[in-house]
């Protein structure tokens, strides 16, 4: 059994375009950077609670920071469906979270104690993904077809796996990092952690360049809507 993060690297460019506008794509990956940091923190805490050695799927080249408790597993090629469908292949029964919901690690026990009794997991992302997946074995029947990134994944992924007869413990909702809307609820959080103060520096930034919408403060405690 495996607790696996999946992941790109932070490359500028390449992770969070859709925080471009207002963010530049440094001012993304940093964000990407910060929440996966948050993310593997976490993971690993939870990991070596029940005795396990975390992994990260990873596309791309492993960043110098990336705890060496990890193993790295490269991504295969295609859209998400077909990248979590190898992750399972090669690692087995699971579980594998994304790396933008790291405040809803604290619920990830729950789908490793389901896994562990027979049960898939599921915890839905509010955007209509999912945050966190676990399979108690592998059918490549699970991903097939599987629409990534629409309002219906979740509801799609869900569907599949109850038609294929399987049970399912679902986890509580989260909210993905996807829009410069979400980095603003972030931001307007009271999580700490690199994301809640990479969060507050980007959304202040854009603030600053005349973006509306945004924090007039960015600090934890004091926080206003435009």
């Amino acid at each position: 059994m495996h607790i696996t993060v999946i992941a790109k690297a932070p490359v500028p460019g390449r992770v969070k375009t859709r925080l471009c506008p207002p963010c530049t794509p440094q001012q993304a990956s940093d964000v990407a950077a910060a929440a996966l940091a948050d993310t593997l923190d976490a993971v690993a805490a939870v990991a070596a609670g029940v005795g396990m050695r975390p992994t990260l799927l990873l596309d791309g080249d492993r960043p110098d920071w990336v705890s060496d408790e990890y193993d790295v597993v490269a991504q295969c090629s295609g859209d998400l469906s077909a990248r979590l469908a190898h992750g399972f292949a090669v690692l087995g029964r699971g579980v594998i979270v994304g790396m933008d919901t790291p405040a809803a690690i604290r619920h990830l026990p729950g789908a490793v104690e389901a896994v562990a009794r027979g049960d898939d997991a599921l915890g839905l992302a509010i955007d209509g993904g999912y945050w966190v997946i676990g399979l108690a074995s592998v059918d490549a029947q699970v991903f097939a077809g599987i629409e990534m990134s629409t309002e219906d994944t979740g509801a799609q992924q869900w569907r599949r796996l109850r038609s294929l007869g399987r049970s399912v413990t679902m986890l509580p909702s989260a909210r993905d990092l996807d829009t410069f809307d979400d980095l603003v609820a972030v931001a307007c959080s009271s999580g700490g952690g690199r994301l809640g103060i990479e969060s507050r520096r980007v959304v202040g930034a854009a603030r600053s360049s005349g973006v509306s919408g945004v924090l007039v403060s960015t600090s934890a405690d004091s926080r206003t809507m435009c």
